[in-house]
């Protein structure tokens, strides 16, 4: 299985990368989804830029990018952690026909969110939707906040996800004029499903084989959405027990469902009475 990213450099160059990778956790976000072919693409560009952005967290943390627009794909978003665990949902019309990208998301735009307990408050960003796919639209983020040019490169099938990214560094241009145009013009080579099937050095070797490659140590992605019923059983909590008992009274059972994870819970009136029972319990 191959759940990872891995940061490298073009040390003549002074362009740094670093590539993405996802099957099972891929796989694992789709399932019970059944999304429309032109949303899995969608979601998948996300994750494999969302994923090469929080691999730069040096803190302990929380990453949330989230695009909004008026078109038949209203929302598209993913949670990354520090440790790059990553869930993701998308927010669709039905019958939704291929069509391009500005017309499937229509206007709108993009949220990042940046929540560390370091922080007094959580960092976020609001920008309009710029560029005609997933990767013009984060390009021309990377250019607005890290004023770093930057190019993304992204596959995604049913089964896999590829992202490759590239930034120029501030020094690029005195040590090879012309480096960054060739990088760009290699990296756009990139479009071949086979590469799944490489390693990151070799797919680096074939791209780039007249630099000089580092390539750092590979972070493991996996897939953020284990079973967490305290945060289903705070939730109720704070809607407080007459609220809670009123939806037990009118339909039988409590349900709450947990869309970015696609988890459904049901509690019944034992279940309910034990959570809140629990919670006084605790009361001192």
């Amino acid at each position: 299985m191959s759940n990872y990213v891995q940061r490298f450099l073009l040390e003549n160059l002074d362009i740094r990368g670093a590539i993405v990778r996802l099957d099972s956790v891929w796989i694992a976000m789709l399932t019970g989804r059944n999304y429309p072919q032109p949303v899995t693409r969608l979601l998948g560009e996300m994750s494999a830029v969302t994923l090469l952005m929080g691999e730069n967290l040096k803190q302990t943390g929380r990453l949330t990018i989230q695009l909004n627009g008026n078109g038949p794909v209203s929302m598209l978003v993913i949670d990354c952690t520090d440790t790059l665990h990553i869930r993701g949902m998308a927010k669709h019309a039905e019958n939704i026909a291929a069509q391009p990208v500005s017309e499937l998301l229509g206007h709108g735009q993009l949220l990042i969110t940046l929540d560390m307990p370091s922080m007094r408050e959580c960092y976020q960003s609001i920008v309009p939707l710029d560029g005609d796919n997933i990767a013009e639209i984060f390009e021309h983020y990377f250019r607005q906040s890290e004023q770093l040019p930057s190019r993304l490169f992204l596959i995604t099938t049913d089964t896999a996800i590829f992202g490759l990214l590239l930034q120029k560094l501030p020094n690029a241009d005195q040590q090879d004029p012309d480096g960054w145009t060739r990088a760009e013009a290699l990296a756009a080579t990139v479009h071949d499903h086979a590469l799944f099937d490489l390693t990151t050095e070799e797919i680096l070797t074939r791209l780039f084989y007249q630099e000089t490659i580092r390539i750092f140590d590979a972070q493991t992605i996996q897939y953020g959405c284990g079973e967490d019923p305290a945060k289903i059983y705070a939730l109720l909590r704070s809607l407080g027990r007459e609220e809670v008992d009123s939806i037990l009274k009118e339909f039988g059972e409590v349900v709450v469902n947990d869309d970015i994870c696609n988890r459904e819970y049901r509690l019944d009136a034992i279940a309910v009475d034990a959570v809140f029972r629990e919670a006084g319990s605790t009361i001192h």
